[in-house]
């Protein structure tokens, strides 16, 4: 009943930036914290960046001043500005929402994107 939909990503050199989006749809009553977790190559799934239904902000040690989080609640959507992209940023990104429908109050998950940082 509720999906989240991924978009952006692909590859950029060193330096570079790229912006992700991730919408959510289905019957939604309300929508809490959401964020964006990655997964890197031999490395364990970690949290990037969290965003609350009031627009604060909190970002990994590793990503702080060079990547924003952001929402339009209007849209139910949630964006990563990613700037000064390095390759150690090369993983796939997952966003999730903290969604509340009729039944059940959840964290739902987007399928994921690439993002490859390389020369």
């Amino acid at each position: 009943q509720v999906q989240l939909d991924q978009s952006g990503g692909g590859l950029v050199q060193p330096g570079g930036s790229l912006r992700l989006s991730c919408v959510a749809s289905g019957r939604i009553f309300d929508i809490f914290d959401m964020g964006w977790h990655r997964q890197g190559p031999g490395k364990e799934r970690e949290v990037v960046a969290t965003i609350s239904n009031g627009g604060t902000a909190d970002y990994a040690d590793s990503v702080k001043g060079r990547f924003t989080i952001s929402r339009d609640n209007a849209k139910n959507t949630v964006y990563l500005q990613m700037d000064s992209l390095q390759p150690e940023d090369t993983a796939v990104y997952f966003c999730y929402a903290d969604i509340s429908t009729s039944r059940i109050r959840d964290d739902y998950w987007g399928q994921g994107t690439e993002v490859t940082v390389s020369s």
